[in-house]
């Protein structure tokens, strides 16, 4: 890793929002593409999932979304459960950030695309409870549209249509159905 990137990740703990939320989105682009230096940072993100400071959970969890694409050794496999954790986050903002970037791991990898619909899947059924289930659900729906988008799998598509159908408030099921229009 060069001295740049290590000098984003340090930023990306500043006190200084500016610099923060610029180095966030420097971070995010550069792992748009695969990186040789994701195990640099891996282990600290994974520990960052539990940071007291909810902002660096979010953070933690979009960027090893983002590092998926750049784990041969498939820890995310591994590491996945500690991910998804953030998605049920006490603050609701970085439950949803973390939740919106979890399509990104899919594309790593037929293993890791099973892990994440399956968990996304299951997610959909359980949260019509949960405070903010509707949007939860939409974000779900977006994650299928995504992988969908990039990789065209008919099945994933009809897993998400089915997912669709199965919403009984028709007000719901029409907005659920514009994601994939």
């Amino acid at each position: 890793m060069d001295q740049k990137m290590k000098t984003l990740f340090e930023d990306s703990r500043s006190t200084d929002k500016e610099r923060l939320y610029s180095s966030y989105l420097a971070i995010l682009a550069a792992t748009e593409q695969p990186v040789n230096w994701a195990y640099e940072v891996w282990d600290g993100l994974v520990a960052d999932l539990g940071h007291k400071d909810n902002h660096q959970r979010s953070r933690a969890a979009q960027y090893l979304a983002n590092l998926a694409k750049s784990d041969p050794d498939k820890r995310m496999l591994e590491d996945f459960p500690r991910i998804w954790a953030v998605t049920k986050d006490e603050k609701f903002v970085t439950a949803r950030h973390a939740l919106q970037s979890m399509w990104k791991i899919a594309l790593a990898g037929p293993e890791q695309k099973a892990l994440v619909t399956r968990h996304l899947s299951g997610r959909f059924h359980d949260c019509e409870e949960e405070k903010n289930g509707t949007l939860v659900r939409s974000d779900i729906l977006q994650n299928y549209r995504n992988i969908y988008d990039v990789q065209q799998d008919k099945e994933l598509r009809q897993t998400a249509l089915e997912l669709i159908e199965s919403v009984e408030d028709p007000k719901y099921k029409k907005k659920y159905k514009a994601i994939w229009k």
